[in-house]
């Protein structure tokens, strides 16, 4: 009990048992920082569990559940007949021209400008449009699990709030606003934050949120480093801004960063952008091995880190792991994310964590795309999260959504075994389906829609070394799964000639 180990534990963890956050998802998180801020060294055993939970005044089975919990993200080691040993690895160095208008076409508006203007072909539309009843998509959730009577009377109610009109008004933003500081408080208890509203800002969307990063971070040719297959929006994003993209390998274990410090060099790099949480599209988790050593790598080479945590909210299994950003000790970490994924899709809200001076100019850009902003959306999501009814209606979800991902994966060992490969992943809205033969994905594209199946183009990755399909769950019941997967299994069979 008096060991140095002990004693850290006992400085470092604090919990809170009235707040809706499980104690052993709070001491894991908090165990995971001393870990990733070099309190806690390679190969400390800590206590065992009935000394750790004499040390912490908890009950055994939460001990257990916490050391469960470590080992489940990667950060210890449980040996049977020795003890739990921390995981954690060495530091290292690591012109257009405007067309004459015809007389018949005098008072018809013109369709073409009078005038040259820039295009851009970064921003072409991926949207695709299609007749078929049913689709798959990249992992939406399924607007029809939004509770529309509740959601009637939260908006009623944050509508008729006496203060809104005072904001509206403001001509201020010295004082926080009352969401921002329960966005903030629901953040440092989610995602294990220390954070201010001075770090926080809130936009329309996430692709809103890394439009307004990109402007701020990057300049003409500068390289942004993102994983091989990579998120096409994200993409066409950083293009826009006028950056050079170079792809990086993703194994297993995410993105290779030992590729990066092999192949750049120190002030080469702008930024790098990761799914840290689940990469899109392999859905593979960063390991916590590799996010030390990219944390380390920022350090050294001087680069931003764009972490991306678009689906933090939908964990089935465990705790979902922390964001880099929780244990950014130097400023390096720009975090991503969105609330709301419960409601329909225009009450979702982006934001954006990072150090303060970033925040502040970040703030400039929003302030010029979205001054009037949505203070009811505001007032509602505040009341929400201080009510625990977001907490509240993402678990209702995460349970149905589980649900739907064993019944995927029984369809697809039902109808594609030996045809596809993949790993059921902890958590997400979409499955990385793997054909083990190659086949022409287009073609099966074009045979589904055959059957009333649509398979948009943006959910196919195919090269040569590649040959697999972001197969997005969440909108599907689990009678319209069975549908589906049937329906693709008969296109496959028609390109196959089976």
């Amino acid at each position: 009990m008096n060991s140095p180990v002990s004693q850290i534990l006992k400085q470092l963890i604090t919990f809170d048992k009235t707040i809706v956050q499980p104690v052993y998802v709070q001491v894991a998180q908090q165990i995971v920082n001393a870990i990733q801020r070099g309190y806690l060294d390679k190969g400390s055993k800590l206590p065992g569990t009935r000394v750790f939970s004499q040390l912490l005044g908890i009950h055994r089975n939460t001990a257990v559940a916490i050391y469960e919990e470590l080992a489940l993200q990667g950060w210890v080691d449980i040996i049977a007949n020795k003890g739990t040993f921390v995981l954690v690895p060495e530091a290292s160095t690591a012109k257009i021209k405007a067309t004459t208008q015809h007389l018949h076409q005098a008072y018809a508006y013109p369709e073409v400008a009078g005038f040259p203007f820039e295009k851009s072909f970064h921003l072409a539309s991926t949207t695709q449009e299609t007749t078929a009843k049913y689709y798959i998509n990249d992992g939406k959730p399924d607007l029809r699990l939004h509770p529309v009577h509740q959601f009637s009377r939260w908006y009623s109610a944050a509508m008729k709030r006496k203060p809104l009109i005072t904001k509206w008004n403001r001509t201020s933003a010295l004082i926080p606003s009352v969401f921002s500081t329960q966005l903030c408080n629901y953040l440092n208890a989610t995602r294990g934050f220390h954070i201010k509203p001075t770090n926080l800002i809130n936009t329309r969307s996430t692709e809103m949120s890394l439009f307004i990063v990109s402007q701020l971070l990057i300049k003409q040719n500068d390289l942004v480093l993102v994983g091989q297959l990579s998120n096409y929006a994200a993409n066409m994003i950083f293009q826009e801004a006028g950056a050079t993209i170079r792809t990086i390998p993703v194994d297993d274990e995410g993105l290779d960063v030992d590729y990066i410090k092999t192949h750049f060099v120190k002030k080469s790099i702008r930024c790098v952008y990761i799914c840290a949480h689940r990469d899109y599209p392999t859905t593979v988790t960063l390991s916590a091995k590799r996010r030390l050593q990219l944390l380390e790598l920022a350090k050294t080479y001087g680069f931003a880190i764009i972490e991306d945590d678009y689906d933090y909210d939908f964990q089935f299994e465990g705790s979902a792991m922390l964001p880099m950003a929780s244990a950014d000790a130097g400023g390096m970490v720009i975090y991503l994310g969105k609330l709301g994924q419960s409601l329909f899709p225009s009450f979702h809200t982006g934001f954006v964590v990072a150090p303060g001076n970033f925040i502040s100019e970040a703030k400039n850009y929003l302030q010029l795309l979205d001054q009037q902003g949505d203070l009811i959306q505001e007032q509602m999501l505040a009341e929400l999260i201080s009510e625990g009814e977001i907490y509240r209606l993402k678990k209702k979800n995460i349970v149905t959504y589980k649900q739907r991902l064993d019944s995927l994966c029984l369809y697809l060992n039902a109808y594609f075994e030996g045809i596809v490969t993949w790993e059921k992943p902890l958590g997400g809205l979409a499955l990385w389906l793997r054909f083990i033969d190659n086949i022409s994905l287009v073609k099966l594209a074009e045979e589904a829609e055959k059957l009333d199946l649509f398979l948009p183009k943006t959910i196919l990755y195919q090269d040569k070394t590649t040959c697999a399909i972001r197969f997005g769950f969440g909108h599907l019941n689990e009678a319209e799964l069975e549908i589906v997967i049937k329906k693709l299994k008969r296109a496959y069979n028609k390109v196959t000639n089976f």
